[in-house]
């Protein structure tokens, strides 16, 4: 994408905010496969956090939410880049982590995966943030304790924003959730 629409995107209101603890790994991929029920076809998850944070564990949750049989044949891609599985909608999981830019991920054929009625995963995101969609789902994981994870979730699609809320997230205590349009939902659920 082009740097006009990545300025666009970030002067975009979220429409979205929330930040969830988990304790466990089997809490993190619950959580996965929770926001995964929310997703529809077209929607990008933007998974950011250091090396060994969840990033995933969570796409292995995401991957089952979406409807993939067996959470054991979701596996990073960092070598391989891509992978692809078979779920509600096709499924391609991206690992940015070897990519030095946004050219680099358009040349994976991301424009494709963006219209081909697909759900992307994208871990390492930020590192190729300015060719990502204003409207993707942007997960950035926090590491407070070796067992312990703190997802802090952001998007302004209205729409997918809409189907978080209805989710109510029930995975792991959930420390806030802020509507900028109605403040009267500030605060724990």
């Amino acid at each position: 994408m082009s740097t006009q629409n990545q300025q666009t995107s970030q002067a975009l209101p979220d429409a979205f905010t929330a930040r969830l603890t988990t304790a466990s790994v089997d809490q993190t991929i619950a959580l996965g496969r929770e926001l995964g029920e929310c997703l529809q076809p077209g929607d990008v998850v933007a998974l950011v956090g250091r090396l060994g944070a969840g990033k995933t564990h969570l796409s292995k949750g995401l991957a089952l939410g979406l409807g993939v049989a067996d959470a054991k044949n979701v596996n990073s891609p960092t070598f391989v880049l891509v992978n692809e599985y078979a779920g509600r909608s096709p499924i391609h999981h991206i690992d940015a982590y070897r990519l030095n830019d946004p050219i680099e991920l358009d040349a994976l054929g991301f424009d494709e995966m963006l219209t081909d009625g697909a759900i992307v995963l994208l871990e390492w995101a930020d590192r190729v943030a300015a060719a990502l969609p204003s409207g993707a789902l942007w997960i950035e994981i926090e590491t407070p304790s070796e067992d312990s994870r703190v997802f802090n979730l952001r998007t302004a699609d209205a729409a997918l924003a809409e189907r978080l809320h209805r989710a109510a997230l029930t995975t792991g205590p959930v420390d806030a959730i802020t509507d900028p349009e109605n403040p009267a939902t500030d605060g724990p659920k």
